[in-house]
């Protein structure tokens, strides 16, 4: 299933690449504007509609926020660790009988979203889970998420995570009547065993994994369509309005995690508090 942050047409991503480069390098430092689109197309001797398309991406990918009428703006780099507590999307969601459904598990290359915000070398890999977190059996959000390369966890959270997210990988997803990705168009996949521990989404794993840690984030809202395939998931149309959450976290001044969190309009409110 096509998702959020794969790896895209190469000239796309050439684009996408280059604007981050030039925020990296300081000739967008945070918080600076960027020029309007016409000038800002000739400068990187694209077309508008393509420049267009990139912008779009990279807003959605928390790297610049842009406005109807003043442009776009680089965001600032993620705040000093504040008193906040970091919940898993799953205990934020309720009241109601929360489950998690993992649809797909995969260890990939570094695309345009994981690469820029987890600053992945090039040979390194990322561990990518896609969730649907379910709420009374109705999906409440689409998790994307992206774990650091092995070897970094390995370092700063300790191994028992990294063989969480490997044990992932050997553990197929739940699959539909054709093999594929479970959707809202098929038979509803077989329940687990009760011997069998039930999904969560990666943050999860990360915070069970890492208890003790001192973890920061930061994150932004913007507002999206949940797309044909999301939308044929849960057997929505294509153009349902969905708010979508672009999360970073940190430790010892690396990010760990990157994920994009996509709440379908008539999704469960947030809450602040934990569940548990």
């Amino acid at each position: 299933m096509p998702r959020p942050g794969a790896r895209r047409h190469s000239s796309r991503v050439e684009l996408y690449q280059r604007i981050v480069a030039a925020i990296d390098d300081g000739t967008f430092p945070p918080g600076a504007k960027l020029p309007p689109e016409p000038e800002l197309a000739a400068q990187l001797g694209v077309s508008r509609s393509g420049l267009r398309e990139v912008l779009i991406l990279l807003q959605e990918d928390g790297v610049i926020t842009r406005r109807q009428g003043a442009g776009s703006t680089v965001n600032q780099p993620p705040p000093a660790p504040g008193l906040e507590r970091l919940l898993p999307v799953e205990a934020l969601l309720g009241p109601g009988t929360v489950r998690c459904r993992r649809l797909a598990t995969e260890l990939e290359e570094p695309t345009d979203f994981s690469g820029y915000h987890l600053r992945l070398a090039p040979a390194e890999r990322a561990c990518f889970w896609e969730t649907v977190v379910e709420v009374d059996g109705e999906p409440a959000c689409f998790a994307h998420e992206w774990a650091a390369d092995e070897k970094v966890l390995r370092a700063l959270v300790g191994p028992e995570l990294a063989a969480v997210l490997r044990a992932s990988l050997a553990d197929p997803p739940a699959t539909g009547a054709e093999g594929g990705p479970a959707t809202g168009s098929g038979p509803a996949p077989a329940p687990a065993s009760d011997s069998a521990e039930p999904a969560g989404t990666m943050l999860a794993a990360f915070l069970d994994a890492g208890s003790g840690r001192h973890y920061t984030a930061r994150g932004t809202l913007g507002a999206t369509m949940l797309g044909t395939e999301r939308g044929a998931a849960i057997a929505r149309p294509p153009e349902t309005p969905a708010l979508l959450l672009t999360q970073t976290v940190w430790a010892a001044g690396r990010p760990l995690l990157a994920a994009k969190y996509l709440f379908p309009a008539g999704a469960p409110l947030l809450s602040l508090a934990s569940r548990g």
